[in-house]
């Protein structure tokens, strides 16, 4: 009998199992966010060297499609 463990006991360790795992899930988020601001960051970069370079090599098609895709890009980052 001296094992068992009272309502008040059993639902403090419920309460800080809870708390553990809103830490980890919100790490979880936080993660994630740091890591689709880097992806977003890359291929906007991809996006500017591309047209950049279809300016420089005054290729209208290609310009015309990379900044129609870096358009639709940018309208995700608000």
């Amino acid at each position: 009998m001296k094992n068992r463990k009272t309502y008040a006991e059993i639902m403090r360790l419920r309460n800080n199992q809870r708390k553990k795992s809103v830490k980890l899930t919100m790490l979880d988020i936080y993660i994630q966010m740091v890591i689709d601001e880097s992806l977003f960051i890359r291929k906007k970069e991809l996006l500017e060297v591309k047209v950049n370079s279809a300016i420089d090599s005054g290729n209208k098609q290609l310009f015309m499609e990379v900044s129609s895709e870096y358009k639709k890009h940018m309208r995700y980052s608000c």
